[in-house]
């Protein structure tokens, strides 16, 4: 089994465009066509495609072609590397949180 490691920078800046995290969000509810994708946006399909390929080449998405028609998966392993991250920023915020709040209850306690 081969392990695939995802860059969080590309992943976050694929993501940091609006279009393609409502792409992300739709895909969220199944697989999807380019054209079902593309129908909602008010641009030209050669400027939509940009967008699936920032997506693809961060691998957030993959995609199948089956005659004329391709359609677009979610990959939900790159979520991982920044739900993991987010969890240790989290982690050390809560830390900096209970120590300031403790800080500020012994300081208030001394007045």
């Amino acid at each position: 089994m081969v392990k695939r490691t995802y860059n969080i920078d590309v992943v976050l800046q694929a993501l940091s465009d609006p279009t393609r995290r409502q792409v992300v969000e739709r895909l969220s509810i199944g697989p999807a066509s380019v054209s079902d994708l593309a129908a909602p946006f008010s641009m030209a399909m050669p400027s939509f495609m940009q967008h699936l390929e920032i997506l693809e080449s961060s691998q957030l998405i993959y995609t199948e072609k089956v005659g004329r028609v391709r359609t677009c998966y979610l990959n939900p392993n790159p979520f991982s590397v920044m739900e993991s991250w987010l969890q240790v920023q989290k982690s050390l915020w809560e830390t900096r949180l209970n120590q300031l709040d403790s800080f500020l209850l012994k300081t208030k306690g001394k007045i």
